[in-house]
């Protein structure tokens, strides 16, 4: 039986199916072309493929625009996150340290609380 690679940036995902796995509409990924965030590869025949490390990187631009951000300020936070969790690979890669605080696997909070604004 062939190995299937397990290679987060291998573009294996069609556009639809990309959008069955992630619960959106295609118009909806194709609107994150012009972002700059996620360029999918095309198929010879044209057709956009998604990696799965873009179907992440899509899938939290989700979880913000439902939070009530612009979707450019989505995009700058989500692109801002995945480069801080490469340099964060890198340091690890380059046997350094990350101190308390600056994993970047664990996910941070968003928005503030509403209940601690309201109590001030």
């Amino acid at each position: 039986m062939p190995r299937i690679p397990d290679d987060a940036d291998l573009a294996a995902y069609s556009m639809g199916r990309a959008a069955e796995v992630l619960g959106v509409t295609q118009a909806f990924l194709r609107s994150l072309d012009g972002t700059g965030l996620i360029e999918p590869e095309r198929s010879t025949g044209g057709h956009r493929r998604y990696s799965r490390h873009q179907l992440l990187l899509a899938g939290r631009v989700r979880v913000l625009l439902d939070e009530g951000f612009l979707l450019a300020a989505a995009v700058r936070i989500v692109t801002l996150e995945d480069r801080l969790a490469a340099a964060h690979r890198r340091i690890l890669e380059l046997g350094g340290k990350l101190g308390p605080g600056e994993d970047a696997t664990i996910p941070m909070q968003t928005r503030r609380d509403t209940a601690a604004r309201q109590n001030m």
